[in-house]
């Protein structure tokens, strides 16, 4: 599911996912950081692997996600 995803949409749910799971704090997110080596494709997808454990789908297609707007969605 997350490999189809583009470069932007993988930006976009990550995105969603940090603000529905509001775990964006120093902590977690370097512990994300130290598994990819910095490197911000992994991140994302790893952001994205950690909401799909929880939620088993996308952020954009959980209700939580369909109420978030972004300032720049595409």
């Amino acid at each position: 599911m997350i490999d189809n995803l583009s470069l932007r949409q993988l930006q976009i749910e990550s995105s969603l996912a940090l603000q529905i799971l509001q775990t964006a704090d120093n902590l977690s997110l370097s512990k994300i950081n130290q598994k990819v080596d910095h490197d911000s494709t992994l991140f994302y997808k790893g952001v994205l692997e950690e909401f799909l454990q929880i939620y088993q789908d996308l952020p954009s297609n959980t209700e939580a996600g369909k109420k978030i707007k972004l300032i720049y969605p595409k």
